[in-house]
């Protein structure tokens, strides 16, 4: 039997994402548009005195996966330093691509879906390669 693509617990977590939120203070921005499906998102960072994650603004126009991967960025992004969203991304890239180890990312096996379908995967890796560029916009 199939596992369908869009299973509720996906559709849920998509429905979860944060509306944008205005930041006191925005130390770094990107706007990422993923070649692949068209995805598109706009992040917005403010950073800690150690650069790492303080708070975060998305604009998020994607599928369910774009937006399921967002809210779990949303999630568990705070506190995280660039290093970390390097690795959680190439984790992700990896988990994505086939490799077995899961990422050490809350909440993301939820997208275990998309792992077979490749048209997915430029959603799924946009808020995190976003939050990446935004927080190397900072400086």
């Amino acid at each position: 039997m199939n596992v369908p693509l869009y299973t509720t617990e996906i559709l849920r977590l998509a429905a979860s994402l944060q509306d944008p939120q205005p930041l006191e203070r925005e130390d770094g921005v990107a706007r990422l548009r993923s070649p692949t499906c068209g995805s598109r998102i706009e992040t917005i960072v403010a950073l800690d005195s150690e650069g790492q994650v303080e708070a975060l603004s998305q604009v998020v126009l994607a599928c369910a996966f774009g937006q399921a991967s967002a809210a779990l960025l949303e999630r568990s992004a705070r506190g995280r330093s660039r290093d970390e969203m390097q690795a959680a991304l190439s984790e992700l890239g990896d988990w994505l691509g086939g490799a077995h180890a899961e990422p050490h990312w809350p909440g993301i096996a939820t997208l275990a879906p998309a792992r077979e379908r490749k048209g997915r995967h430029g959603a799924i890796l946009l808020p995190f390669r976003a939050l990446l560029a935004a927080m190397e916009s900072a400086g």
